[in-house]
């Protein structure tokens, strides 16, 4: 029986919220709307604007209000000039009315489903972004396991982390360190790993067929863990230069008992069916 993918972030997230726990790392995401946008940016400032189907980190967008204050007037008013920045790629774009952010977001997205998520000041690596990849699998005990926590940091100028769009893998302990101790660190790590092994028992309730999920994690300035995303098709093979080759090999065993990869030759086997 083949391994259960789910397409839809949406599907996701409202997979994931029932639970008491978990609901607290979840940003707020809404349906894209034009009404969604004026009231998240209001209160955030900042958003990201996804396709519900999107893998890569393409299509995302990041939308941002901006203000200054003006100098007061002859009479004494003091008033504010708000304005919009787009971020796509490597492209900004500024507006000065919420309508005219909204036009160009509808021209690139057209009719398809997009997600608006409360935007989360990421924790940086040598000025530029850094979110965490949990990788948490069916054991061949059949029970959910974390295998893996390493970091992802954005190329220059890019609002994702990912690996299709230039983001650089980095270990765990290297980026966190600058933003807490060793204690703090382990602490973290620890509840990441049960976090992936929550968020995958409370999917697999929904989809009995899971096997593996990818969780996208970013840390504010807090050090408060967000759950940015969650991918039911994991990349596994990009950690196969890891220093650590008895990991790697736990990790790629794991995904040939549940049937991704055969054990004969290593390749993928084609998954017929998605939730």
């Amino acid at each position: 029986m083949s391994i259960q993918r789910v397409s839809s972030k949406w599907a996701k997230t409202n997979a994931i919220l029932p639970h008491p726990t978990l609901a607290a790392y979840i940003p707020e995401t809404r349906l894209y709307t034009f009404e969604h946008l004026n009231e998240m940016l209001a209160v955030y400032g900042t958003v990201y604007i996804k396709p519900d189907n999107g893998t890569y980190g393409k299509g995302v967008m990041r939308a941002e209000r901006q203000t200054e204050q003006l100098p007061p007037t002859e009479e004494g008013i003091i008033e504010e000039r708000t304005w919009y920045v787009l971020r796509y790629e490597v492209d900004i774009l500024t507006f000065e009315s919420l309508d005219e952010l909204h036009r160009v977001v509808s021209s690139r997205i057209k009719k398809r489903p997009y997600l608006i998520q409360r935007g989360i000041p990421l924790l940086q690596h040598e000025a530029r972004p850094f979110d965490l990849r949990v990788l948490t699998q069916m054991n061949l005990r059949h029970q959910w396991e974390t295998t893996l926590i390493v970091g992802r940091v954005a190329a220059p100028d890019k609002v994702v982390t990912n690996h299709h769009s230039g983001g650089t893998t980095r270990f765990f302990n290297e980026l966190v360190a600058p933003y807490m101790d060793v204690k703090e660190a382990v602490r973290l790590e620890q509840k990441l790993s049960k976090m992936g092994e929550r968020v995958a028992w409370q999917l697999q309730k929904r989809y009995p067929r899971l096997r593996e999920i990818g969780l996208d994690v970013g840390l504010d300035q807090q050090n408060y863990p967000w759950i940015l995303e969650v991918n039911t098709r994991p990349a596994i093979k990009v950690f196969a230069s890891l220093p650590n080759k008895s990991l790697y090999h736990k990790i790629f065993r794991y995904a040939v008992g549940y049937g991704r990869y055969t054990a004969s030759t290593g390749k993928p086997v084609r998954s017929k069916k998605k939730a």
